[in-house]
């Protein structure tokens, strides 16, 4: 990262750091304020962290700030992002866009997922999660390591009494597969796990069924207050309640036409044989 766009990150974080002491708020408070994770204020006070400008507005929002100061901060963002040069890696471009999901996810009490080729980020095993950060562009071996780990600690929040999470899948996704048969067949186990979860419900549309919308991208529903978007570029947080309601019909069409229960089961045991079946294939 260039050393321009450092001390620009470092500008913008320390502007919000000493807007929240004025204000006499907590980063934790802040977050919840804004409806982000904590370690999202963290580590863009720390200049560590790029935020979108959704973020910046909701950080703007929840400090209470007047047209003035928001314009401030604005400009700053605008200023890192100008000061973008070819040698930036992934810490800065693939990272903030591949965990965003995942830093919305952890503030969440209920988290609505539909994707429709890639697993959700809070279902992937780490050896998956790998084949995800290394796909994108500019990354190395070294930011991956650190995504796939917080990825994977992220995922604890599953097992926390008093959150949701909902999963709806196309078999589209089970089926489009990275790296080898082995490595499916632990995310299958992975899948059946979670599956048997009280917090989570666990859905797949199979393609005996025709889709009531035709799926162009993956969404996550946070609560009833954002969505994040994700695309092959980067992931982009909306809090338009507008917007937010026309994914959370959206999703609820998917949702009524997948399957969940012993059929989904049914379903993942069915795929997982074919797995096995091309793994002693490839391997025989």
């Amino acid at each position: 990262m260039g050393s321009e766009r450092r001390e620009r990150m470092r500008a913008l974080g320390a502007r919000l750091r000493a807007l929240r002491t004025e204000v006499g708020l907590t980063g934790a408070v802040l977050a919840q304020r804004a409806g982000v994770g904590q370690p999202t204020v963290s580590k863009v006070e720390t200049g560590r962290m790029v935020p979108s400008p959704d973020v910046l507005d909701r950080l703007s929002r929840a400090l209470g700030l007047d047209e003035s100061t928001a314009h401030e901060v604005r400009d700053l963002l605008a200023a890192v992002v100008a000061a973008a040069d070819s040698d930036e890696s992934a810490d800065s471009a693939t990272l903030v866009a591949g965990t965003t999901v995942d830093e919305e996810v952890r503030s969440a009490r209920l988290v609505r997922s539909f994707q429709c080729v890639v697993l959700p980020a809070m279902l992937q095993t780490a050896e998956y999660a790998r084949h995800v950060f290394e796909s994108a562009p500019n990354s190395t071996p070294e930011a991956v390591g650190r995504a796939v780990a917080a990825r994977v600690e992220r995922q604890s929040v599953l097992y926390e009494p008093g959150r949701e999470s909902v999963f709806v899948l196309t078999e589209a996704v089970l089926r489009t597969w990275p790296g080898t048969p082995a490595l499916m067949l632990a995310q299958f186990d992975r899948l059946l796990a979670v599956e048997s979860l009280s917090t989570v419900r666990l859905g797949v549309i199979p393609w005996r069924r025709p889709v009531p919308v035709l799926p162009r991208y993956g969404f996550t529903l946070c609560d009833r207050k954002a969505v994040v978007v994700e695309t092959f570029a980067d992931e982009r947080v909306s809090v338009d309640s507008a917007e937010v309601v026309a994914y959370e019909e959206t999703f609820s069409r998917f949702e009524q036409a997948a399957v969940f229960g012993n059929e989904v089961r049914e379903l993942l045991l069915r795929v997982m044989k074919e797995f096995r079946d091309l793994e002693d294939t490839v391997t025989s």
